[in-house]
């Protein structure tokens, strides 16, 4: 009975060593199967991103945002395979060009890439002593594309060297006064966020431009209440041209 113990154990053994050997040539073969597959997916000429190709690198979303930039971007990926492209790193590079919200970039079997990108969207105007800028609902400043058909509102209060933080608590109160106004804020030419606690607007009303103080809230009532006695404020102040609509009992009018 010993003897069959010990054959029986040491066959077990034998089962066990036979096992871990067919484990590990099974292991190295599939890592030889993928380095040779990975040799051969960054060497064959099939793979090689060429300028000769048509269409060797495709751009989807593009319109405002610069498109030597972005090919910039990829300019040392040509001659090697699209498999070599880090993916990752191309997609962070495209993310710091300026007009670029998101953007991703894919491999075309056998040898194409396509880029997609989301532009992003300006809501205003910024007035700099370096120029006219744009500016989004994330507080970004764009440069102005050249003959854009834009039509925007100017955010004043806005100061080119303050954090984006800053930038985007203004646009915020921008956004706030245009969705209190629905339909009638396309009179308005002017959102001053300077203070937001007391937000001021500047409307264009029968081919005259008033400065409205409008505080910190209910700004469609206010504006609308204005809209409402502005021919007998006319009558009764024709030189004025500020207006304070935070008092609800009343407007106060300035020259």
């Amino acid at each position: 009975m010993a003897k069959e113990s010990k054959k029986s154990h040491a066959g077990i053994r034998w089962g066990l060593w036979l096992g871990v050997a067919g484990l590990g040539v099974a292991v190295v073969s599939t890592a030889w199967a993928g380095l040779k597959v990975r040799d051969y997916a960054l060497t064959d000429p099939q793979f090689l991103l060429s300028r000769d190709t048509r269409d060797a690198i495709t751009i989807q979303g593009l319109t405002y945002a610069s498109r030597s930039k972005v090919l910039r971007v990829f300019a040392g990926d040509f001659g090697h395979s699209v498999f070599s492209v880090p993916l990752a790193e191309r997609r962070r590079r495209l993310l710091a060009i300026d007009w670029v919200d998101d953007a991703s970039v894919s491999r075309i079997w056998p040898d194409r890439l396509i880029i997609r990108i989301r532009e992003r969207k300006p809501v205003a105007f910024v007035f700099f002593r370096s120029g006219v800028l744009l500016i989004d609902a994330h507080g970004v400043l764009l440069e102005p594309p050249p003959a854009a058909p834009f039509a925007f509102p100017v955010l004043s209060g806005v100061r080119e060297d303050e954090p984006e933080e800053s930038r985007r608590e203004r646009v915020r109160c921008l956004l706030r006064v245009q969705e209190e106004l629905g339909s009638m804020a396309k009179d308005i030419s002017e959102v001053n966020a300077a203070d937001p606690d007391n937000i001021r607007m500047v409307a264009q009303l029968n081919h005259r431009a008033v400065d409205l103080i409008m505080g910190d809230g209910n700004f469609g009532v206010r504006y609308r209440n204005f809209l409402n006695h502005y021919a007998e404020i006319q009558r009764r102040s024709p030189g004025a041209r500020t207006f304070d609509l935070r008092m609800a009992d009343r407007i106060a009018a300035e020259d």
